[in-house]
């Protein structure tokens, strides 16, 4: 299968998962524990459904969607994944060109093999940054600086992450620091020759947006092993509260999942919150974002603008989270799919497929714009709720 014959994100997916070995693949689609929470997050979609209507105009569909200020052609964006050049050597900025050519946003991760600079002149409007608090905060208080001073516009802060997790299938693969590959790891990996030859050419991707922390002249590795010992960092409420003073533009919390850290954020000057399990990668024990997002719409949606980002596959799992209160629905492993299996064309595949999916639901929903969608559009409202006929 070539990308152009690839018809939705699962194709991607297998695509994907041809082109790197096992080892590289686990990584990005494993979870925590015994992993119920993958099933967790996608189980949630299942248990919810779309109420059509019809008879309706639906000859324009209009996903616009303003958000901090900025209107985008739909309302996903493409989330933070870290370590993207292991992956597909230059995806990160892969990612941030299809974004900016979709008119979506992309968020530069904290773990990122790319150059927040880079993203400035790449996708200035559309690329923004996620923070991963380093132990030594001078050093994550020099990066907010750094990603204000080149003037990107809104900074995302990863709060879920106070200690390693529990990723078995890593653990078995040998895939850590320093990296452990078994013989059967090895020749897995020379039946990808694609990847192999990349890998054996450069060796792991660099960590660019900690090179000037770590020692002077630090490979690769080196600049991995120092990051290592500054994350992962358990995060307070008095660290929000200093960065919330040291930036100028939109701040969101990403990983929030109770409603009185939503409102204690939204106390203290946050401007959004992405509801998020971390992708089932964090706690497997996590209820899903989807279930947790009414809680937290009731208690500050009104106060601040909330996202979504778990278990995410198909657009009308988008429509869905939309009408349930969802503003913005962030993609982690889709778009990650697509530039694994195949570069700048591969991304773009997968924001295509995406958008597309989401116009077709909203036509066969009867819902000709986003900003009608909201819980009239969810079965369980029309069926169980007040407007259920007696």
């Amino acid at each position: 299968m070539k990308i152009d014959d690839c018809i939705n994100l699962e194709d991607l997916r297998a695509l994907a998962k041809k082109r790197i070995p096992k080892i590289v693949y686990d990584f990005v689609e494993g979870g925590v524990d015994d992993e119920e929470g993958l099933t967790t997050n996608r189980n949630a979609f299942a248990r919810r459904a779309l109420a059509p209507r019809y008879m309706v105009d639906i000859s324009k569909i209009d996903q616009s969607t303003t958000l901090f200020g900025h209107t985008y052609s739909s309302c996903y964006g493409i989330g933070p994944t870290g370590g993207i050049g292991n992956f597909r050597r230059g995806g990160d900025l892969m990612l941030a060109a299809a974004a900016k050519d979709a008119n979506i946003p992309f968020v530069m991760s904290g773990a990122a093999t790319a150059r927040m600079e880079d993203l400035a002149d790449i996708a200035p409007d559309h690329g923004w940054y996620q923070l991963y608090t380093a132990k030594d905060r001078s050093i994550s208080e020099d990066q907010i600086k750094r990603v204000a001073d080149l003037g990107i516009p809104a900074l995302m802060i990863t709060v879920d992450v106070p200690t390693t997790p529990n990723r078995e299938r890593n653990r078995r693969n040998g895939f850590g620091r320093p990296l452990r590959l078994s013989l059967a790891s090895k020749l897995d990996a020379l039946r990808r020759p694609f990847w192999m030859k990349d890998y054996a050419k450069h060796g792991i991707a660099m960590m660019e947006n900690w090179r000037k922390y770590a020692p002077p002249g630090a490979s690769a590795e080196e600049v991995g092993e120092f990051v290592a010992t500054q994350l992962p960092t358990s995060l307070q409420w008095k660290d929000i509260e200093t960065f919330r003073k040291l930036w100028p533009r939109p701040l969101i919390l990403k990983g929030i999942m109770r409603t009185d850290d939503a409102q204690r954020a939204a106390d203290i000057g946050v401007d959004g919150l992405i509801v998020s399990n971390h992708g089932a990668r964090q706690l497997d024990r996590a209820p899903s974002a989807l279930d947790v997002l009414p809680h937290l719409d009731a208690a500050v949606g009104d106060r601040m603008t909330l996202m979504i980002d778990g278990g995410f596959r198909r657009g009308s799992d988008i429509v869905i989270a939309k009408a349930m209160g969802a503003k913005f629905v962030w993609l982690g492993r889709p778009t990650l799919y697509g530039v694994i299996a195949g570069g700048d064309a591969g991304a773009a595949k997968a924001v295509h497929i995406v958008h597309d999916e989401i116009k077709k639901i909203m036509a066969q929903i009867g819902c000709p714009a986003l900003d009608q969608l909201g819980p009239d559009y969810l079965f369980d409202e029309i069926m169980m709720g007040r407007n259920a006929p007696q």
